[in-house]
């Protein structure tokens, strides 16, 4: 997609903060971002919370009364509860990445330090990006942004949200893994493509996940070649394996980032359903969405970014 205009100045901007996000940093980062702001002569006004129905609630009122430009300072997690909120509206969301992962902002191109990311927002072309839309057995509807799947990472994400909250980037998502594998069992996934680009496969697996971007669990690269722009979701599966090639696994992603292995399958797709041979929840951003079977499809330019350099 061309880029569009540069936001508006004129009208007022609604910037949602997440307190808790990155353990306290985008409280330590408000003061400058202001400051920032207040340099540009640009309108804006401020709702702080953790929780995600307020966070949602704030962002739906904003955009029903006329507001354009949300601007989103937290994680992955609060960049979802927005987009959720203005989904098929015209309003354009800005990241300013504060939270312990900030996957997506990463791939869109987001400047990492939330002062640059705000320079960003008011300097940069909007661009339209995609999201993954997932329906979970529970009949809920949810879109998330960067990565999500069933298995193992969602039972770490269980962690990563409460024990190791406080940890920083990858070593917060490769500590939650561990945990959650003491007492995690392969689960027997059914991975089926509705629009035909590849056959169902029934395969043993520690988790099968379905990303937007190459970068997943704070910098981790299972699907390396994902791009949020392309109108592509990329499943990928890592399938059953020893603990001692497990452990050499993570270890290689937490090192490079990148791990190639025959116990890793990755595909591309529009749409792709899991169903698992016993009760598992499918996450999304680190957040559980609900119960599988799941449906996964893309949601094509579902959401118009300011601040972002494009897709990596």
């Amino acid at each position: 997609m061309l880029p569009e205009n540069i936001v508006s100045k004129k009208a007022p901007a609604l910037l949602l903060v997440n307190p808790e996000a990155g353990g306290g940093r985008a409280l330590e980062y408000l003061p400058r971002i202001e400051r920032y702001f207040a340099s540009q002569d640009f309108p804006y006004e401020v709702e702080k919370t953790n929780h995600v129905e307020k966070m949602e609630a704030h962002a739906r009122a904003a955009a029903a009364n006329g507001t354009r430009l949300l601007i989103s300072a937290g994680g992955d997690g609060t960049f979802q509860a927005v987009v959720n909120a203005v989904d098929r509206s015209k309003v354009v969301v800005g990241i300013l990445p504060v939270g312990g992962g900030n996957d997506f902002a990463a791939s869109a191109g987001v400047p990492l330090d939330p002062v640059a990311a705000a320079a960003a927002v008011l300097r940069r072309p909007i661009r339209t990006m995609d999201l993954l839309r997932a329906r979970t057995a529970d009949g809920r509807v949810r879109l998330y942004a960067g990565g999500g799947g069933i298995g193992l990472d969602a039972e770490a994400a269980r962690y990563a949200g409460g024990r190791y909250r406080r940890l920083p980037g990858t070593l917060r998502y490769v500590a939650s893994a561990l945990a959650a594998l003491r007492k995690f069992k392969p689960l027997e996934i059914t991975v089926e493509f509705p629009g035909g680009e590849h056959a169902t496969a029934t395969l043993s697996v520690l988790l099968a996940g379905v990303l937007n971007t190459h970068r997943y669990g704070a910098g981790l690269r299972l699907a390396p070649e994902a791009r949020a722009d392309d109108g592509w979701l990329d499943p990928v599966l890592v399938e059953r394996m020893g603990l001692g090639e497990l452990l050499d696994l993570l270890a290689q992603l937490t090192r490079s980032g990148e791990v190639r292995s025959a116990h890793i399958t990755r595909m591309r797709a529009r749409r792709v359903r899991l169903s698992a041979d016993r009760p598992a929840m499918f996450h999304g951003d680190g957040e559980i969405l609900g119960p599988a079977p799941v449906e996964i499809e893309v949601a094509a330019g579902a959401v118009r970014i300011a601040g972002a350099a494009g897709a990596e």
